[in-house]
């Protein structure tokens, strides 16, 4: 890339010319050096030198927002690290994708290639769009969070009851070994598109994508139930799809900058690996919460163990009428309370 076009784009992003250092930033911000150096690690951003001339306006103004956020009591000082760099995290992600899908849109456009004003004039014209957007959809996102938090006032925001799920794609290690780039490129597109679509459809919230797996957070039982018969019937469905297995568990989650933590998170994801492509297992609280539903059947299998729990006993979730013993929800309550004991030519393993 021209040197010059390189110096204006990056007077663009950076909405400023680098001037300042990192003492002078925390001088005119009015805050000490090591936290202005806290933060910029925090935010994930590469350590610069005492010397270094690297900061703009935009970072002195930055660090005066942090800073008037902790007087006014919005941020505790003692999180504001934790805060840079879950934010950092989330936007490094972003900004990476971003880059990259900007970058390829040049290299694919003949009439940018080596014209150097017209891809300026482009990242001109789209950086203040992409803010937009990125604006818009936080909005959005913080109004749902919002008015959840204000319908489960009894609840601390950081620890509440919800249903977990893990799904993944089975087979994708070995998938990846046979594959080229595009094709594996493509298929984890459809997944995160599939599971993204009906997540939202059912009141759901992705918590992250990992690859071939997506974690997941519901409030209701019946919600988490459709999001995973269905996401492992849309996939079973999907000859381009590997088959999909999910596991899900109920109960007080913690959460934290966006992600989630706790016993049960860690329970829906060892059902996860117990599970076989195309079925759902799920835990003995979220089975008893799904008893009273005549659409699922939860069928109890017998009690195995895995890292970190003995004798754990899942129970097989499908769709009423799929199941060869009892309706509803009534087989797994059966079973818990060992009317029902399934031998081992009997059991959904």
């Amino acid at each position: 890339m021209d040197e010059a076009l390189a110096r204006r784009l990056e007077r663009l992003l950076l909405d400023g010319k680098r001037k300042y250092t990192r003492l002078q930033v925390a001088e005119k911000a009015g805050v000490p050096a090591e936290r202005t150096k806290q933060l910029w690690r925090a935010l994930g951003l590469a350590t610069a030198a005492d010397d270094d001339v690297v900061f703009t306006d935009a970072d002195v103004e930055a660090v005066h927002i942090v800073d008037r956020l902790v007087t006014a009591g919005l941020l505790d000082e003692e999180l504001e690290t934790s805060v840079a760099r879950a934010v950092g995290l989330h936007l490094s992600r972003l900004a990476e994708w971003q880059a990259d899908l900007l970058w390829s849109m040049i290299a694919d456009n003949p009439k940018l290639a080596g014209d150097q004003r017209r891809i300026g004039k482009l990242v001109e014209s789209v950086l203040p769009e992409l803010e937009q957007v990125q604006n818009f959809v936080w909005r959005r996102h913080l109004a749902a969070y919002s008015a959840r938090l204000l319908t489960t006032a009894d609840e601390e925001p950081e620890s509440r009851t919800e249903v977990v799920g893990f799904a993944d794609m089975v087979g994708y290690t070995r998938m990846t070994r046979r594959v080229d780039e595009a094709e594996l490129s493509a298929v984890l597109d459809r997944f995160e598109s599939l599971a993204s679509d009906i997540i939202a459809d059912r009141h759901g919230r992705i918590v992250k994508m990992i690859g071939d797996e997506v974690l997941f957070v519901c409030d209701e039982p019946a919600d988490a139930a459709e999001i995973a018969l269905t996401l492992s019937e849309r996939a079973g469905e999907d000859d381009e799809l590997p088959h999909v297995r999910v596991g899900m568990a109920a109960g007080r989650v913690l959460g934290r900058f966006g992600d989630v933590y706790g016993q049960v998170v860690n329970l829906a994801s060892r059902l996860t690996s117990l599970a076989r492509p195309g079925t759902v297992l799920v835990d003995r609280d979220l089975g008893r919460d799904l008893a009273g539903f005549d659409d699922y059947d939860v069928r109890s299998r017998r009690s195995t163990s895995v890292r970190g729990y003995s004798r754990l006993r899942p129970g097989v979730l499908r769709r009423a009428g799929t199941a060869r013993r009892m309706p509803g929800g009534q087989q797994f309550a059966a079973d818990l309370l060992g009317l029902n004991r399934p031998d081992d030519a009997d059991r959904d393993d």
